[in-house]
């Protein structure tokens, strides 16, 4: 696809605007975020005495992962039961609580869905290994006879996302071997068959029991998957989906059954007061087929991965933002931005590590914010954290670490508790050391909110000053970009009334002929004469 020209005007039509149109959302990892009662683990109640913190960093929103009651062999989305906390994170009033806190400091509260697989662990499942083949217990699954003589060969080639099969057998009473089941993650999370409309119903009645209870919305866990091939087709030989491929073409994803039951969960939310919001976790093959999703009847918003899994470089930046402006105008959604989640590796580590992964990250922080739409924030990135690559393997339990055969060790490194404030791990999370779920590194002691809060030139500082001249400044949230002639290292945008971003994604520095104001600068920046001189990796905002 073609650049866009210098110049050229790129809009996000502002219909019908509303919060989720420009919202800057925090992700919070529940387990990973604030311990109140020193077991280890990070809970709602911790999440809540830390609220006044996110308040102040100045976010809109926050997005919980699933603190439903589950095994956590996957970090929650193995859901055992999608109407209640899991005693490890609380109670339900322990939600109801931190819900009204939240609302009472002006931010909202988006929770996880997880719609394509439960846990084994679920009543349903349960009931479908009691029941047997052929049954409506089964039928809320997606159980298939063997292949080979005697069905002892899958129903498919499928492989699981985490590795090694997509199907399990199982055995019947008299444990002999009977019919396999489809779990295209974890062993333990049973895929749902989307075509029962029993599983249709259920779902429709857990988004109004948290709807009723008041949250603003929902992120969408594996968004593109639920519908399958009902061929159940075999894969290319070699062919395997990972985390974030939004490339593969397969049987399993992005199906285009998906959008049917979108259009019902679009319906149930714009039945409820208040611009509830449904967002997207879709990896699917480009920024034309994400904007399927946000027809103006089915979901709002879209995590963009291309965006995400974008390289250091201008060209493939700026034409990442084209076609997700482009794509997205054209239904009428707005485009949202993300760097970092607890499915990948931290931007900082991502962009080189040590202080180039660092400047590039700060730098990439402020041109993200500069765009058009919404953005999301993963937590402690607003700290400039690093990805953590030496846990100890026993501390490790992502499932892709066993499944892989302990050669991939998975997302842990990006889920390690954050620092708050004091001297040694876990830096204020509320447990001791030797609870915390994953160990927190010593040399985060620099990094801990406590230390940033008092330096104003760390990451803290930088996020705070760029959230606060988001809420500020016209120009910035939801609307247009229009880009300005920029040597080829380097980007050059203006939003409208009278601002300017300005990335060198170079790894020399360049001198600009950029008039204005200097509001806010990723490193410093100095001018010379008329022009604006800008370091390697390095961002500035200017008012013109």
């Amino acid at each position: 696809m073609q650049q866009t020209p210098d110049n050229a005007t790129l809009t996000a039509p502002t219909s019908h605007a509303s919060w989720w149109r420009h919202a800057v959302i925090y992700q919070v990892y529940v387990r990973s975020f604030a311990d109140s009662n020193g077991d280890g683990d990070g809970d709602l109640n911790g999440i809540r005495e830390r609220l006044p913190a996110l308040s102040s960093l100045g976010v809109d929103a926050i997005w919980l992962t699933p603190f439903y009651v589950s095994p956590l062999a996957d970090g929650g989305y193995d859901v055992a039961d999608y109407r209640d906390v899991d005693p490890r994170f609380g109670t339900l009033a322990d939600f109801d609580a931190l819900l009204a806190a939240a609302h009472d400091l002006g931010l909202r509260v988006i929770i996880d869905i997880v719609p394509n697989h439960t846990s084994s662990a679920h009543r349903w499942f349960r009931e479908a290994l009691a029941a047997g083949p052929g049954s409506p217990e089964r039928d809320r699954y997606v159980f298939r006879p063997g292949r080979g003589k005697d069905g002892e060969l899958p129903p498919n080639n499928w492989q699981s996302i985490f590795g090694g099969p997509a199907w399990t057998r199982v055995k019947s009473s008299g444990q002999q071997p009977e019919e396999w089941y489809l779990h295209l993650f974890d062993v333990e999370q049973p895929d749902l068959n989307w075509e029962n409309p029993e599983v249709r119903a259920e779902f429709a009645d857990i988004l109004r029991f948290w709807l009723d209870r008041g949250v603003d919305g929902f992120r969408i866990d594996v968004a593109h998957g639920m519908i399958k091939d009902p061929a159940l087709p075999d894969i290319a030989e070699g062919q395997k989906a990972d985390l974030l491929d939004g490339h593969t073409k397969l049987p399993y994803f992005d199906q285009d059954g998906v959008h049917e039951i979108y259009r019902e969960w679009r319906a149930i939310v714009d039945s409820y007061p208040g611009e509830r919001a449904l967002v997207a976790e879709a990896w699917v093959e480009d920024a034309d087929r994400v904007a399927r999703y946000l027809r103006p009847d089915e979901l709002h918003q879209a995590f963009n991965f291309e965006y995400l899994t974008a390289d250091w470089d201008a060209a493939a930046l700026r034409s990442v933002v084209d076609r997700s402006l482009a794509a997205n105008g054209a239904v009428g959604a707005p485009t949202t931005w993300v760097l970092s989640n607890h499915d990948v590796t931290r931007h900082v580590t991502r962009f080189g590590g040590g202080e180039t992964g660092l400047a590039r990250a700060r730098a990439a922080t402020l041109l993200m914010l500069a765009l058009p739409g919404s953005a999301y924030l993963y937590q402690g990135e607003e700290l400039g954290l690093p990805e953590v690559t030496d846990l100890p393997e026993e501390a490790l339990q992502d499932p892709t670490w066993e499944r892989s055969g302990r050669t991939e060790r998975g997302r842990d490194g990006c889920r390690v508790p954050i620092p708050w404030e004091g001297e040694e791990p876990p830096f204020g999370f509320g447990c001791p050391a030797e609870l915390s779920w994953l160990p927190v590194p010593a040399q985060w002691r620099s990094l801990t909110r406590e230390v940033q809060e008092r330096d104003p030139a760390s990451t803290l500082s930088l996020y705070k000053a760029a959230l606060r001249l988001r809420r500020e400044l016209e120009a910035l949230g939801d609307g247009s970009l229009t880009w300005g002639e920029a040597p080829e290292d380097v980007l050059v945008l203006f939003r409208e009334p009278g601002f300017c971003c300005a990335v060198n994604l170079g790894s020399a520095p360049v001198e600009l002929p950029l008039e204005g104001e200097v509001l806010l600068s990723s490193g410093p920046v100095e001018r010379v004469g008329a022009r604006l001189a800008l370091p390697a990796d390095t961002a500035v905002w200017l008012r013109r």
